[in-house]
C-alpha cells in the first residue's frame, strides 16, 4: 500500500491530493488561541467530520457543498486504515475565497468586549442596552481575513471585504462580498433555527466558501462544528453573563487560568472537552457517534 503524505497541514486538518478531488482528514488535534496543544482528543476528528456531513446534507437546498463522500471505501486504499475511519471526507477541489465568513446571532466573546467599549462589533453599531449573551435583533456578518498558521485572523468591515476580494478577483469584489454575506446569513438562520428545536443555541459560527470550475459558490472546509462555532444549551440560557458551551471553552478557560502552562491540558480537561463535543453531536443529529 502506497504511503501518502498530506499536501497541506492545518492546525487540525490534513489535506491530501487525490487527483480530481481532495481528501480531508480531521485529526484529533486541538488548538486554542491559534496554538496547537500537545494533547490529542480522541474522537474529536470524527465529531468534526460527521457533524459537517450532517449540516452539509441539511443545507443543500441553500447552497452546494464540497463533500463527495465520508465512506473510506470510496477512497484510495491508504485511507481504508482504521485510523482514518469516521474522520475523513473526500471533497471537490475549489478555488477558496480568502475570507473567513463569521456570523454572530448573539453578543459574546470578542464581540461583547468590543460592544462594551464603544457600542459596536467589527464596526457595526448595535442597539444600546444589550447584555452579555443577548440575542441580536438580526444576525450580523463580521468577516475576517484568513491568516497563516501562527498568525491571527484580522476582522475587517464589509467594505474592506469588497476591497480584499477585489485584489484577488478584479471586477468581482462587490459581487463576491455580497454573495458571501447573504449566503452566510441564510445558512446561519436555517441552521440556528433547526438547532434550537434540538435544544442548542448557535451563538456564532464561521463558514468558508470556494468557487467550483463553473464559478459557482460552494461551501468548503467544515460546517457548524464545535471548533468553528459557539454552541450553548438552550436550557438555562440567561443573558447577563457568559453561557456554558459545547466547545473548547473548558480548554480555553483552563489555559487562561494557568498562565505559564506549556500548552498541555490535564487529562480531566481533555475528557470534559470531548464529552461536550459528543453531547452536541448527539443532540443535533439524534445519533450516537460510531466511535
Amino acid at each position: 500500500m502506497q504511503e501518502l503524505k498530506p499536501i497541506k497541514e492545518g492546525k487540525v486538518r490534513e489535506i491530501y491530493d487525490n487527483g480530481d478531488s481532495l481528501i480531508m482528514v480531521a485529526t484529533d488535534r486541538i488548538s486554542c488561541f491559534d496554538v496547537i496543544l500537545h494533547n490529542e482528543v480522541t474522537s474529536k476528528g470524527a465529531v468534526l467530520t460527521q457533524m459537517s456531513k450532517f449540516w452539509f446534507d441539511l443545507t443543500k437546498d441553500i447552497l452546494p457543498n464540497h463533500m463527495i463522500s465520508v465512506d473510506t471505501k470510496d477512497m484510495p486504499e491508504f485511507f481504508q486504515q482504521k485510523k482514518f475511519e469516521g474522520k475523513t471526507m473526500m471533497c471537490r477541489k475549489l478555488h477558496m475565497l480568502p475570507i473567513e465568513c463569521i456570523v454572530r446571532g448573539y453578543i459574546t466573546g470578542s464581540g461583547w468586549a468590543s460592544y462594551k467599549k464603544d457600542g459596536t462589533v467589527c464596526g457595526i453599531r448595535l442597539p444600546e442596552g444589550l447584555k452579555e449573551s443577548d440575542k441580536l435583533p438580526e444576525p450580523i456578518y463580521t468577516p475576517s481575513t484568513k491568516a497563516e498558521i501562527g498568525d491571527h485572523d484580522e476582522n475587517i468591515s464589509f467594505e474592506q471585504s469588497i476591497d480584499h476580494l477585489e485584489k484577488y478577483f478584479p471586477g468581482k469584489g462587490r459581487e463576491y462580498a455580497e454573495l458571501l454575506r447573504d449566503n452566510t446569513i441564510a445558512l446561519y438562520k436555517k441552521c440556528a433555527e433547526y438547532a434550537l428545536t434540538k435544544g442548542i443555541i448557535i451563538a456564532d459560527t464561521k463558514f468558508e466558501f470556494g468557487l467550483d470550475e463553473e464559478g459557482n459558490l460552494v461551501i468548503g472546509d467544515e460546517m457548524l462544528t464545535p471548533d468553528s462555532s459557539r454552541f450553548w444549551p438552550a436550557k438555562g440560557y440567561e443573558p447577563g453573563h457568559g453561557q456554558p458551551s459545547f466547545d473548547k471553552q473548558f480548554a480555553r478557560d483552563w489555559l487562561t487560568s494557568h498562565p505559564g502552562n506549556d500548552w498541555t491540558l490535564p487529562q480531566e480537561i481533555v475528557d470534559k472537552t470531548i464529552a461536550k463535543y459528543l453531547e452536541a453531536y448527539e443532540m443535533i443529529t439524534g445519533k450516537k457517534l460510531e466511535a
